[in-house]
């Protein structure tokens, strides 16, 4: 645990990070190669990410394809695509698996926005996580003599004001992608 201002930095840029790969996989009615970053296959006797056993690509508007490389995965790959709740309905083809992406209703629009606050919630909790470490650091080192009472306080202010940042940059990327989800 440090109150090092950098080292918190990058931790909370490592949760906006995490939150932009979330938005990324969530779907906003065109095919983006990226929709299918969360899922994660069952195969060879342990859980990968998809981008490990295929290649997703877009060959059309609303359309995603994943080219399988082992033709032993089509199935548990196409089993992972319908259970990761994107709402898809993979269609295998050989070692081609065809993932059309059907037009969004109004009631997944809703489920999409909730889930977007779900993941910024979480990216959220994640900032202020890394606050209280540094909070913690902080009174461990006052408690310890390594900095003066003043010097906390000028710290403290300093962890709160990056807290306040990337909570505020969390809030504006939710903003965005609900814009994104409600607009297509």
């Amino acid at each position: 645990m440090s109150a090092d201002p950098k080292e918190l930095e990058k931790r909370m840029h490592g949760a906006m990070d995490a939150l932009k790969k979330e938005f990324a996989g969530l779907r906003t009615g065109r095919a983006s190669v990226n929709l299918l970053d969360p899922v994660m296959v069952e195969g060879y006797g342990q859980r990968m990410p998809l981008q490990q056993v295929g290649t997703v690509s877009a060959p059309e508007p609303r359309l995603l394809t994943v080219n399988v490389w082992d033709k032993g995965l089509v199935v548990a790959v196409a089993k992972a695509i319908r259970d990761a709740g994107l709402g898809l309905n993979p269609a295998p083809d050989g070692q081609i698996i065809r993932v059309p992406i059907p037009e969004l209703t109004t009631e997944r629009r809703n489920e999409l926005a909730k889930l977007a606050h779900k993941y910024a919630e979480g990216a959220r909790v994640a900032v202020r996580n890394v606050r209280r470490d540094g909070m913690e650091a902080l009174k461990k080192a006052e408690k310890d003599h390594q900095i003066s009472q003043d010097e906390h306080r000028q710290k403290a202010d300093e962890v709160q004001k990056l807290t306040d940042r990337y909570v505020k940059q969390v809030d504006e990327a939710l903003a965005h992608k609900e814009k994104e989800i409600k607009t297509v």
